[in-house]
């Protein structure tokens, strides 16, 4: 039998961690969410994955101050002769720890990404390790920032500021609105086509949600991003995309 990669050691622990959740205790009951997005392209940091038609299931599984979310891209188009359409591009695993210190609510967490069609074009598996921290300064208003860090095949950084306002509806329909800002380092930024580190992408979205009933919920978004310089981030294919999606919670 073969030794364990460290990659192998790696996903044993995300689906143990997973398996733990499950199987909490009912003191730590474990609330489960799926959904599937409907979106008009993948774009991920500003870089267009995909700039024709994805469906993204996932699902999120959360128990105290833990959470386990799996998230997958499917292309129902292909693209740039690299992607063919039907295929499952990549899936997403994500581990969460959150707490609140004082007024700032604090999240670490890892990612492991993968991609099944590595052989016909994706990309490598890696992993990022994060922290996020942010704050609402006023009722509706939320500002943070994020720090991400690749651990595996970038070994570099990308931060995400980002400010928020949504707006909650008796008829329970939210509204929001959204901004981000981003800035990578430069082994981040080679690593998707630039040269040099610096102010990498910025976004704005407007998103809405209905819940119809308890259970049951639907969505949908539409966002610009763009790059701030050429030199950081290449232009993209994707400036306006949008999307709709239905989530189901048990």
């Amino acid at each position: 039998m073969k030794p364990f990669t460290m990659k192998t050691r790696k996903l044993m622990a995300v689906f143990f961690f997973s398996a733990v959740l499950a199987g909490a205790s009912p003191a730590l009951a474990a609330d489960v969410t799926t959904a599937v997005d409907l979106n008009s392209a993948y774009v991920w940091r500003g870089i267009t994955f995909n700039d024709g038609l994805v469906a993204q299931p996932s699902v999120d599984v959360a128990a105290g101050n833990f959470g386990f979310n799996v998230w997958g891209n499917i292309d129902l188009d292909d693209y740039d002769e690299s992607l063919d359409k039907g295929e499952l591009s990549e899936v997403d695993l994500t581990l969460t720890y959150g707490f609140d210190a004082g007024p700032i609510g604090i999240t670490a967490g890892y990612i492991e990404y993968l991609f099944p069609c590595a052989a016909s074009g994706g990309g490598e598996a890696t992993s990022e390790i994060f922290l996020d921290a942010s704050l609402e300064p006023a009722d509706g208003i939320s500002i943070g920032i994020t720090g991400y860090y690749d651990i595996d095949e970038v070994v570099d950084y990308y931060l995400n500021a980002y400010v928020g306002y949504g707006i909650s509806f008796d008829s329970g329909l939210d509204v929001d609105f959204s901004a981000a800002v981003g800035y990578a380092g430069e082994d981040f930024a080679i690593a998707y086509g630039g040269m040099e580190s610096g102010f990498y992408d910025y976004t704005v979205s407007i998103g809405l949600g209905y819940a119809i009933n308890e259970m049951i919920s639907v969505s949908a978004s539409l966002n610009y991003t763009d790059a701030f310089d050429d030199d950081v981030l290449p232009e993209q294919d994707t400036d306006v995309f949008g999307g709709a999606g239905i989530a189901l919670a048990f």
